[in-house]
Parts: structure tokens; sequence; C-alpha cells
């Protein structure tokens, strides 16, 4: 059985975003990105490196959409992203899709039974970060391992 672990920088006001620059992501107007930065330091970094290590991937759909346009082409600042297995979890997203076929080992899954399904599979991990929405879903469900 695998485990689900979610990996999440959090506020304390509930605002989730990675670590990237202040225009990782705008959508829906944000305009406070890249506030993780000022807090980094050499602890944090020797914690992330072991976060990156190799693993399988389960992302939610804007998620995934904002790392297959990015992670191809930047695989060498994290070992494995590229080889690890990438499961999508969306209604809307199809395998045929330019993106899921684009960034290689990815598929799409529909449904919480296939969550279950997968979870209950052998095989690495499966390390969630971002996807804010299907941690949601995940915890209701009562799906997380750890977070």
């Amino acid at each position: 059985m695998r485990k689900i672990i979610v990996f999440s920088m959090i506020t304390l006001d509930g605002i989730m975003q990675a670590p990237g620059g202040q225009k990782e992501d705008t959508s829906g107007g944000f305009k406070y990105g890249g506030w993780t930065e000022p807090y980094g330091d050499k602890l944090y970094g020797e914690v992330v490196q072991k976060e990156l290590q190799p693993a399988d991937y389960l992302l939610g759909r804007k998620t995934f959409e904002l790392w297959a346009r990015y992670w191809p082409q930047h695989g060498d600042f994290w070992p494995g992203i590229n080889e690890g297995m990438k499961y999508v979890f969306s209604k809307n997203l199809k395998k045929s899709d330019s993106l899921v076929k684009g960034w290689k080992n990815s598929t799409v899954i529909k449904t919480v039974a296939e969550i279950k399904k997968l979870k209950n599979s052998k095989g690495a991990d499966l390390h969630i970060w971002g996807s804010s929405q299907l941690i949601q879903l995940l915890l209701k469900n009562d799906l997380v391992y750890e977070l």
C-alpha cells in the first residue's frame, strides 16, 4: 500500500503558494507570489532537498498544468520529477490532451475510487504538492497519510 503524503507551504491565514517568484501563479488576481522566499535558509534548503527525492505524484489539474509547462525543461533541479509517474486528478483533462501526452509518465484519473485503487496498489509513495482542492477532497475521504 502506498502512502499519500502532502507537502504544502501555507501561511497561517491559508495562503498556499510554491516557493517560486512573484509571477509564478497570479491566477485569480493573486499578487503575493514569492512570499516564501524571504524565509528560506540553509536548514530549509536541506529539508526541501529531502522532500524532492524521487516519488510518484498525485496532482490536481491546476498544479499539473503549471508543472507540465515548467518541469520538463528544469528537471536538473529536481532529480526524478520527470521520471516519476504523475497522476493528475481532473474531471476535464483527458489522457489524450497535449499536456498529459507531452509530459512523460503522466495520466489522468477522474474519481475518488481510482485514487483509492492507486493508494492500495504497489509502488512508490504518492507525493502531493500544491493541489489545494485535491488535498481537501483527500482529507474528506481520509486518504492522507501525512501532512
